[in-house]
């Protein structure tokens, strides 16, 4: 399967090392770091997270700001090399509790006994945090989690800058806490990433939501827990809930849940789902899926994006960007960013922000002529109870484009920009909103005892995941 396993810093600094095959030359790491840093082929600024060197495959996934990567000379399948790359991360934060260098240096050993653990001459042999508390006996050495940057439960399964914000759960779930002591708990994330297409005329030509529930318990024992979804949920393209209804109301607000297809992880009980929409399970060690699941259904779009370009000159144009929330006040979207491809010839891009934007910066990428434009938050401000502005939940930039040629190329401007420019796409995420409507209802646990209370976290996150307008 694969030849070498290594982690790099962002610097490229080699943290982790493990050869399992000897067919690869031992400086493909150093290999590997500059040609993912000094990537240029095909007008990308960024690596894809498969390719080949002088017959090598590499393989990355980028987490919290370390590069899992491995290689092989063998045709193996991307998808299963990634997901185990993917696993290995997941594992190594179970044990260690924060995923950064610091960790890794200290637990070097640690780390060192789990890789031959999963991995066994290159082949997978097990991802399973609670099958590997019985075959690894060396303690994590915690690090200090108070210095570090907020990190979810469910920012491991992202790639580089999306990560997910909220309460930093950087605990490891086989040490012990001081003092002896061990706080009950439980954390629950529902994750939904969207994919959606807007034409021209601000239609919806395609909808999809790809979601999670993510649960990492820290109760000991393992008691049994029951997880309530929505009563009113369905799954199937027919549409047909418990109930026999159906609708295809909008994100907000109440109506049943029409799920395209899902499945379960494996320690989930299904006995009652059929009846009341309840899940049962004993949860392992660890970070794991319970849930993971589609939707293909119309949904309301969290924002609605306009765009207008208009000639303003020889040689020059005008392009407005507008942005309109459709979620609640009481809702905050975080790490907007909104990209525009401008024709090749583009040469000069000046901006205008709307009167007293704060938190806002705009960019033009002179290498691959893209035009950025970023919001640290999107939220909705009212000036008094009774009074509220139908653009107060609404952003906009205006964008001045030169193009500096002759005129021919001037001509080609008039005819062609609105075919070279475009699509505009926006990455944002939005804690504690949830676009499909699916709820945890309530999270039981069996009681040990009448003063057996543990925590109970639940939280939404939705991100965007291909979020696309046509001009």
């Amino acid at each position: 399967m694969i030849s070498q396993f290594f982690v790099l810093s962002q610097r490229g600094d080699n943290i982790v090392f493990r050869d399992y095959r000897g067919d690869v030359q031992k400086s493909s790491a150093e290999i590997f770091f500059r040609k993912v840093k000094f990537w240029k082929e095909d007008g990308d600024e960024e690596a894809p997270p498969v390719f080949n060197v002088d017959g090598v495959n590499y393989f990355h996934v980028k987490v919290v700001g370390l590069l899992f990567v491995a290689t092989t000379r063998a045709n193996v399948s991307p998808s299963l090399v990634l997901e185990l790359l993917q696993r290995i991360a997941r594992v190594i934060k179970d044990y260690l509790g924060v995923l950064n260098e610091d960790s890794f240096r200290k637990n070097f050993v640690l780390v060192y006994e789990l890789l031959d653990e999963v991995i066994d001459f290159g082949y997978a042999q097990t991802t399973s945090t609670e099958v590997l508390k019985s075959s690894v006996f060396n303690e994590p050495i915690m690090v200090d989690a108070g210095r570090l940057p907020p990190l979810g439960p469910a920012s491991i399964f992202m790639q580089g800058t999306k990560r997910m914000p909220g309460t930093a759960v950087t605990k490891s779930v086989v040490a012990n806490e001081p003092g002896g002591r061990k706080r009950e708990e439980i954390f629950v994330d529902i994750i939904e990433k969207i994919s959606l297409t807007f034409s021209s005329s601000g239609y919806i030509l395609t909808s999809e939501i790809d979601g999670t529930i993510q649960m990492k318990s820290f109760l000991t024992g393992n008691p049994e827990i029951r997880l309530a979804l929505n009563e009113e949920l369905s799954i199937g393209r027919s549409g047909r809930s418990i109930y026999g209804s159906r609708d295809y109301s909008g994100s907000s607000g109440s109506g049943p849940v029409i799920l395209d297809d899902c499945n379960f992880h494996e320690s989930v009980h299904l006995d009652s789902f059929d009846v009341d929409r309840t899940l049962t399970l004993v949860p392992p060690d660890g970070e794991f899926p319970v849930m993971n699941y589609r939707m293909t259904q119309e949904f309301k779009p969290p924002f609605r994006i306009n765009t207008l370009i208009e000639e303003a000159g020889a040689l020059k144009a005008e392009v407005i960007l507008k942005i309109r929330a459709e979620f609640s006040p009481s809702v905050t979207a975080n790490t907007i960013v909104v990209q525009m491809p401008l024709p090749t010839y583009t040469t000069r891009v000046s901006f205008e922000l709307e009167p007293g934007a704060v938190g806002q910066m705009t960019d033009f990428k002179e290498s691959n002529k893209r035009l950025e434009w970023g919001l640290k938050k999107a939220i909705f401000f009212h000036k008094s109870l009774k009074f509220e502005t139908a653009e107060q939940n609404r952003w906009w930039i205006r964008s001045h484009a030169s193009c500096e040629a002759n005129i021919l190329t001037g001509i080609a401007w008039y005819c062609n920009i609105t075919k070279e420019a475009g699509p505009v796409s926006m990455t944002f995420t939005i804690p504690m909103y949830n676009t499909s409507r699916l709820q945890v209802k309530y999270l039981q646990i069996a009681k040990k005892s009448k003063t057996y209370n543990p925590y109970r976290w639940v939280r939404y996150v939705t991100q965007a995941n291909s979020y696309v307008a046509r001009i």
